[in-house]
């Protein structure tokens, strides 16, 4: 798509950089929109900007317009999930509520592996622009759906005379310079650059006071006292971990197989698309369990946990080799992890909200989630660029070191001839570049082992978070008496 538009490296990168903090900054103050304007009417304007904003992107090159579209869109996808988990805390009582929580989990865990399979068909098999203009009826049937089953009501316009214009002006600048430092960062070399070291000045200043003013303001976007209550606070932070730990699933095997074994986005779908079918099962599944006397959350989450640990040890052990057919058993136990993890922390988080609370818990369940696509990017940014280099100056090194076995025969293994002659000359055309590839390939099976080992030990921190923490694992539950 970065070619089809005419991006080079640069553009590239701030073209997906501004989606994410655009995001981030629409999760921040979608809740006190939607109460500010109704539920109804904020619900049925962020469709139309989804449409406009992506519909459009194919049809420009010009490289200031397209970041301008490129933020309305990340407004409208930041704008779109908080408003579902308003909805749900606002109008399903206790008893149905995870029900409508499961809904809301296919936000985190099934539609980012679905829109990825939707993605690699479209470029493919169709035309690179539907990834865009798949959004005009998609958008078509929320609107009609929205428009049909939300209720009517009463605008709250004096609440734009008291909006905490502080707050949206320092989560504008704080955060999205602290998404912008994480993901830029590596690309601009952190601290030898002016411009991230006074993104990480204006992050580190304005978030403090970020947190200071919504905690003394009348009208808060965020509602920080939230955080006294342990549930909340697990689940909140919890959920933030559980979007880096995701990565495991969806990003990682991807990228291997385009990088190792040179799969087009067509031949990459079905692993992501796995784990999308398991969701349609597992969240239901879920939620019913989650609603049986008796059942501890805790237990629910450890065992999703064990899942995805699983998944990850088995991923460790990736070869040069490897190709699709070697992911699908382990895409099954992080399609399982995922759905047994997610919804035990929104249940948790959740148990004991009034649904007068429901926009600030979605502001501070959903803002932290936004935050952990950047944090998850620099983490991947940080291990390829130190474990990277490490593997491949020591497969640079061997190669010297046994450089005779260059030409001691065919490779058994990937089938290629011996790079050089005997008196050190390149064996046939472009054997030394073939030589290289095989270098590359080869540091990057190691660097995406050690991605998955990281994730690993990421997992089991969160295993002994989770044992340690006391919380309420059971949800509140209205009982009916039969007649």
């Amino acid at each position: 798509m970065a070619g089809a538009l005419g991006l080079s490296r640069d553009p590239q990168r701030w073209f997906s950089c501004l989606y994410i903090t655009a995001e981030i900054v629409g999760m921040s103050v979608s809740p006190w929109l939607a109460v500010t304007l109704t539920l109804r009417r904020f619900s049925l304007a962020v469709p139309w900007l989804a449409v406009l904003s992506s519909s459009l992107i194919p049809l420009t090159g010009n490289l200031t317009l397209l970041y301008i579209l490129r933020i309305f869109q990340g407004l409208s996808g930041g704008f779109t999930v908080p408003l579902l988990m308003t909805t749900a805390l606002r109008v399903l009582p206790p008893p149905i509520r995870l029900y409508g929580l499961a809904a809301y989990a296919l936000t985190a865990t099934f539609f980012p592996s679905l829109s990825t399979a939707f993605a690699g068909l479209w470029t493919d098999l169709v035309d690179w622009r539907f990834v865009f203009w798949q959004s005009i009826p998609l958008c078509t049937i929320a609107f009609v759906l929205l428009w049909y089953g939300m209720p009517v009501e009463q605008p709250r316009h004096e609440r734009f005379w008291r909006f905490d214009w502080q707050g949206f002006l320092l989560v504008l600048i704080g955060m999205g310079a602290f998404s912008t430092m994480l993901q830029m960062g590596d690309w601009m070399d952190w601290f030898n650059s002016p411009a991230i070291c006074v993104m990480a000045l204006l992050s580190g200043v304005c978030i403090p006071l970020f947190v200071l003013n919504e905690w003394f303001h009348p009208l808060p976007l965020f509602k920080f006292q939230l955080l006294e209550r342990r549930n909340f606070a697990y689940g909140a932070s919890t959920l933030l971990t559980f979007m880096i730990i995701s990565l495991s699933s969806s990003a990682l095997p991807a990228d291997f197989l385009r990088e190792a074994a040179g799969y087009r986005p067509e031949q990459t779908y079905p692993i992501t698309l796995e784990i999308a079918a398991i969701q349609i099962v597992m969240l239901p599944l879920m939620a019913v369990l989650l609603n049986r006397k008796g059942v501890d959350s805790r237990i629910v989450s450890l065992i999703g946990m064990a899942c995805i640990l699983t998944a990850c040890i088995g991923d460790f052990f990736v070869t040069s080799n490897w190709n699709r057919d070697q992911f699908y058993l382990w895409q099954a136990f992080q399609g399982v992890g995922n759905a047994m993890i997610v919804m035990p922390l929104l249940m948790m988080s959740t148990n004991a909200l009034v649904p007068e609370e429901g926009p600030f818990a979605s502001a501070m369940v959903n803002t932290p989630r936004a935050v952990a696509e950047a944090v998850g990017i620099w983490l991947i940014q940080l291990v390829h660029r130190e474990r990277g280099a490490l593997h491949s100056d020591r497969i640079t090194d061997r190669l010297g070191q046994d450089r005779f076995q260059l030409v001691q025969g065919m490779n058994p293994v990937l089938q290629r001839p011996a790079a050089l002659t005997p008196d050190g000359l390149p064996a046939f055309p472009g054997s030394m570049t073939a030589l290289h590839a095989q270098v590359t390939r080869q540091t990057a099976t190691l660097t995406y082992s050690d991605d998955w080992l990281i994730i690993a030990g990421i997992v089991v921190c969160l295993m002994v978070w989770v044992c340690v923490l006391p919380v309420r694992t059971y949800p509140p539950r209205i009982v009916f008496q039969s007649k």
